[in-house]
């Protein structure tokens, strides 16, 4: 069974709706890296039965997303964040380069400051 770390990523955004042994199961298989064989020796069940349980919660996520799209929004908004730093960078440094205006630097470091912020939200 190949791993689409895209699961990982999405079980931070829904992993609230999965029942909690199925949570459990995504995070040992794909954030601890346990393999099928020994999440099932660990709960003591089979490895088929792991396998289907970590099928139907991968399945979950993935219609939670296609249904909400809130991973896809954070990552937009991530970007649109990253972009907004990068563009007040380059005010700070020109200004900075240029003597122009404490204040533009003073508002250009306040952005950068806020869309750091914003991200780790």
């Amino acid at each position: 069974m190949a791993k689409n770390l895209e699961v990982s990523y999405l079980l931070d955004f829904y992993g609230d709706i999965l029942t909690q042994k199925q949570h459990d199961f995504l995070v040992y298989y794909y954030d601890e890296d346990l393999s099928l064989s020994e999440i099932a020796e660990n709960e003591g069940i089979t490895r088929q039965g792991v396998r289907d349980a970590i099928k139907r919660a991968e399945a979950q996520l993935f219609d939670m997303e296609k249904k909400l799209g809130v991973a896809a929004k954070f990552g937009e908004l991530a970007k649109g964040l990253d972009e907004i730093k990068s563009l007040a960078n380059e005010i700070f440094e020109y200004n900075l380069e240029h003597s122009l205006s404490r204040e533009i630097n003073d508002s250009a470091a306040s952005i950068i400051s806020l869309a750091d912020y914003l991200k780790q939200q």
